[in-house]
């Protein structure tokens, strides 16, 4: 019995020993986080800062210790660059952007619950009928059936959402990264629900952003609301009474939805899946296509 009360203990003290590396390297990587943000808002990089920020919403835990990291490191940063510190080029910021970015989602994968005024939707796939019928940012009349032969993976958002759809369109670019010569099987696309707003030049600049072969397809209100119907997408627009009348956010469900090259909707991945898994996931289902007999 002593024997097992030692082992247990051995044990016990192992975990802890684990755990509090664990915590040590996810305060370290906010820390960096902060610094990163420090540096931006610095030398007056804009979308960094705003990249940094939600990272820190969608990986970062919401304890008071992880606050004060990330604020240390915002304030280490920008005081060093206020005492003559340059600021990197454009290229040195992005690659620490997604050194960062890997490095948290290593240490502090996201949970997955999508933030207010975001749904995640649990309907069935075999409810979802794959139909649209919208426009590139060329004025191009595209359609569910334009691309033979190729999956397609498709979200529902706005250019103006803060987290959801920024966050999803990185993880886009990522699967597309991670899939290497196979990306060329696939078709990213981004619906907006906000066609008020996003204009189709508007909607050319937000995807190729993140990556020129995610497309970005709108369409009248009443093309939109079908196409959102069809795929079970909800959405609506919340106004604030005090502001004024062309302010608003629209409330939006979350997640991806892929169809096989034969227009069928066949996995539908939840809102901050990790881009590796969704990446797994999709040349899994590539490859067992590839094996299926053609029609």
């Amino acid at each position: 019995m002593k024997q097992i009360a030692a082992v247990l203990l051995l044990f016990a003290f192992a975990v802890a020993a684990g755990a509090s590396e664990d915590a040590a390297a996810g305060l370290a990587a906010v820390r960096d986080l902060g610094r990163l943000n420090g540096e931006a808002l610095a030398c007056g990089n804009k979308d960094t800062a705003a990249w940094t920020r939600i990272l820190m919403l969608n990986h970062a835990p919401k304890t008071r210790i992880y606050g004060e990291a990330y604020e240390e490191g915002t304030q280490e940063a920008f005081t060093a660059h206020g005492r003559g510190t340059p600021c990197p080029t454009s290229a040195e910021a992005a690659a620490t952007l997604e050194a960062v970015t890997q490095r948290l989602k290593t240490v502090l994968p996201a949970p997955g619950q999508v933030p207010p005024g975001h749904s995640q939707e649990g309907s069935e796939l075999n409810a979802v009928v794959p139909r649209y019928l919208l426009q590139d940012p060329n004025g191009r009349a595209v359609t569910n059936e334009d691309f033979p032969g190729r999956f397609q993976l498709i979200t529902f958002g706005y250019t103006s959402c803060p987290d959801v759809c920024p966050t999803t369109l990185l993880e886009m670019k990522e699967v597309l990264k991670a899939l290497g010569d196979k990306a060329a099987q696939l078709q990213p696309i981004f619906i907006t629900v906000d066609p008020e707003r996003d204009s189709a030049q508007v909607l050319r600049e937000y995807t190729s952003a993140f990556d020129p072969r995610i497309l970005g397809l709108r369409g009248s209100e009443a093309l939109t609301r079908r196409a959102a119907a069809e795929f079970k997408v909800r959405y609506e627009k919340v106004r604030d009474p005090a502001a004024s009348p062309g302010s608003y956010t629209v409330d939006h469900s979350a997640g991806t939805i892929l169809l096989d090259p034969d227009g069928r909707a066949i996995a539908r991945f939840a809102y901050a899946t990790p881009a590796q898994q969704l990446a797994q996931r999709i040349a899994a289902l590539m490859q067992e296509g590839s094996q299926r007999p053609s029609r």
